[in-house]
């Protein structure tokens, strides 16, 4: 369990508990080494416990640390400390993508472009490192408050090798590429597939599949076709759409070849939104381009090519008895021969097809003759001006709308989902066009969609206990939003709810915030550590024992200082604030400027002049030589030194010594 205020490393200190995801816990902590704000996020228990994970962990990590770019949050370190693995990260000010998606709906086409050419940077730059992020979304996308967008959470992201396969990813199923659902290897094309789904979003406001389960969603990724982006935002650049439908091409091939490449199409999209020069590569075994078709393109499409057969001439369409291969009297000489057989083959043909022709042709002229008499008057078929009656679709289901709009040849436009007075979600609360008025067939239909009833109250459900994503999820699907708060708790375990606000069991109006308070785990103790620093050392130690530390958890150490005096506090480790109970202060103090004097040395007195004098000086001190009469045994030694000899001098100084000279002799002194 990570507590507040504690060291990771001796350099991170850990404040607060910011986040969780599925496999870490993150805390706003500060790096006393470089004095700046971090993001530290910690593995769980379940994944601490187990050693192959914390490897590629570890090895993982230090990958990303070498990623340095201004779209990407950057890893500064990475390391472990009394079991606990962490890594330490930028701190960006800001919220996620889906949160950002999640405030404004959706958004506009130039907005979301100018987003995704951030990320694309960000992305582009670890690809170029040969690391591909495998869990591109928008949870993983931070949007600072200065409007920098920066790609996060390089922690499960594999070095690129043939080992990068799909069945370790631990990304969202929602954003997953096809070859991550079926288990096969992964590579950079994978996170242009998961960037196209987080751009898919932006501009809707929802993913292109979603289901209960998560075989479910990643068995769409596999088989369901996409529904283009206009089918809900219908006035997002045609452009940009034709960008996000190639990013997610179910085949890799089929894809942008890399960031370079969208981002450049993004570009060009800001400059002509509605043009037609985004190219998707066929299938492999096709040999015409895959197309997608909005609802305006279904009327121009033809069960045949007729530009192709109206190129044609009619000697390619009928050809000449006496060159058509199967045809005239010349061809086939032997009965039973070749020519036979392909004159009997071709008759079959041209039999099925004269069948073909007349059905074909019985149909035009019962359609013609019907419209012409006024017969063919059913709710699907034109009346004689081409037009049709528009069905009231107010308070169908949407498929229900769509069947019946799609019945009279008619398309629809979903313009918004809202909130309705009358109808419950899901059901049409408004069209475009009124019921009865008459429109040219294929004419697209504005709808609007309720997403549930104004005012409408739900029960808060007991999540009590249950931990942080398991309860906001289940608030989110009853139609909440959620804020979360962090409290201390000595009876609920860390991570898991200790209350809702509301409280459960009430009823509170759909789409209105619940907050989640989440336990920290139990409350730390804390004492205040003062600032010792200049203090005498025995104040110092009054001072920390007053605040409520233990003399015992008090350690001290002494060094030298030229600039404070002796026994005052030099330093002191931690510094002043905030501590958990039992946490170790050490200080350091004087004991006053490096001892630098000079021991005048014992062999100086009965020594001769000249030896006492080169003793001296050799010692770095200058010589003052007096005479004195003394015994006649004693002349020319010295008989006295002052300051007495093992005394000690500043280096420099003058030491006098008294020479003998027997007596009767006059005295004198001298310098040398």
């Amino acid at each position: 369990m990570v507590r507040d205020a504690i060291f990771l490393a001796d350099r991170y200190e850990v404040i607060e508990k910011i986040g969780s995801g599925g496999m870490a816990d993150v805390y706003k902590g500060k790096d006393h080494k470089l004095n700046r704000l971090v993001a530290i996020k910690v593995l769980k228990k379940e994944f601490r416990e187990d050693e192959e994970f914390v490897r590629k962990f570890k090895y993982e990590a230090q990958n990303a640390a070498g990623l340095l770019h201004p779209n990407v949050v950057n890893v500064y370190d990475v390391g472990e400390d009394r079991g606990l693995y962490f890594m330490v990260m930028e701190l960006v000010d800001g919220i996620t993508l889906k949160e950002y998606i999640g405030k404004k709906g959706k958004l506009s086409s130039r907005e979301a472009i100018n987003i995704a050419i951030q990320m694309l940077q960000g992305i582009g730059a670890a690809h170029q490192a040969h690391i591909v992020h495998r869990d591109i979304k928008p949870q993983n996308i931070i949007i600072s408050r200065d409007g920098k967008v920066k790609v996060t959470d390089f922690g499960i992201a594999k070095m690129v090798s043939s080992h990068t396969v799909a069945n370790t990813a631990m990304g969202s199923v929602h954003y997953s590429s096809p070859e991550q659902a079926r288990g096969r290897y992964s590579d950079t094309k994978s996170d242009i597939y998961s960037f196209g789904i987080t751009l898919y979003e932006m501009v809707t406001g929802k993913v292109p599949f979603d289901g209960e389960t998560t075989l479910e969603v990643a068995m769409k990724h596999l088989k369901e076709p996409i529904v283009p982006p206009t089918h809900y935002s219908p006035y997002i650049y045609h452009s940009l759409e034709m960008v996000i439908l190639k990013c997610t091409q179910k085949e890799p091939e089929r894809r942008y070849p890399d960031t370079d490449e969208v981002i450049e199409d993004l570009k060009r999209s800001l400059i002509e939104p509605d043009g037609d020069f985004v190219f998707i590569p066929p299938l492999a075994t096709s040999t015409s381009e895959v197309i997608n078709l909005d609802d305006d393109d279904w009327d121009k499409t033809r069960s045949f090519d007729d530009d192709f057969v109206d190129e044609l001439d009619d000697d390619e369409l009928v050809e000449d008895e006496d060159t058509a291969p199967g045809f005239g009297k010349k061809r086939g000489k032997k009965k039973g021969g070749r020519g036979e057989e392909i004159n009997s083959s071709m008759n079959k043909v041209v039999k099925v097809l004269m069948i073909v022709l007349a059905v074909i042709i019985g149909i035009i002229i019962i359609v013609v003759a019907g419209n012409a008499i006024g017969g063919c008057t059913g709710p699907g078929t034109t009346d004689s001006s081409g037009k049709v009656k528009v069905p009231d679709v107010v308070g169908k289901s949407e498929d229900d709308a769509i069947s019946a709009l799609n019945k009279r040849n008619l398309g629809y436009q979903v313009v918004e989902r809202a909130e309705s007075e009358e109808y419950d979600e899901g059901i049409v609360f408004k069209q475009g066009t009124e019921a009865g008025k008459k429109v040219k067939k294929n004419t697209r239909i504005k709808i609007w969609i309720s997403s549930g009833k104004k005012g409408e109250n739900v029960t808060v459900p007991d999540v009590v206990g249950k931990d942080e994503d398991t309860a906001t999820q289940e608030l989110a699907d009853l139609g909440f939003e959620t804020t979360v708060d962090y409290q201390n708790s000595d009876e609920v375990e860390e991570g898991k709810v200790i209350s809702t606000s509301p409280a459960a069991g009430t009823e509170a109006e759909k789409g209105s915030t619940v907050t989640v308070v989440v336990s920290k785990g139990e409350e730390s103790k804390y004492v205040t550590i003062p600032d010792v620093v200049g203090m005498n050392v025995n104040d110092a130690t009054a001072a920390l024992t007053a605040a409520g530390i233990n003399q015992s958890d008090i350690t001290t150490t002494f060094e030298s200082s030229e600039t404070v005096g002796k026994n005052e506090v030099i330093s002191q480790t931690p510094g002043s604030g905030k501590a958990p109970e039992g946490t170790t202060v050490s200080i350091t103090v004087s004991t006053g400027p490096k001892d630098v004097s000079v021991t005048i040395p014992t062999n100086i007195v009965g020594n001769s002049q000249s030896n006492a004098t080169s003793i001296l000086q050799g010692a770095g001190l200058n010589v003052n030589v007096v005479y004195a009469n003394s015994e006649d045994e004693d002349a020319g030694k010295v008989v006295k030194v002052s300051p007495g000899q093992g005394s000690k001098v500043k280096p420099g100084a003058t030491i006098t010594i008294t020479v003998g000279q027997g007596s009767g002799t006059q005295g004198g002194n001298t310098n040398q």
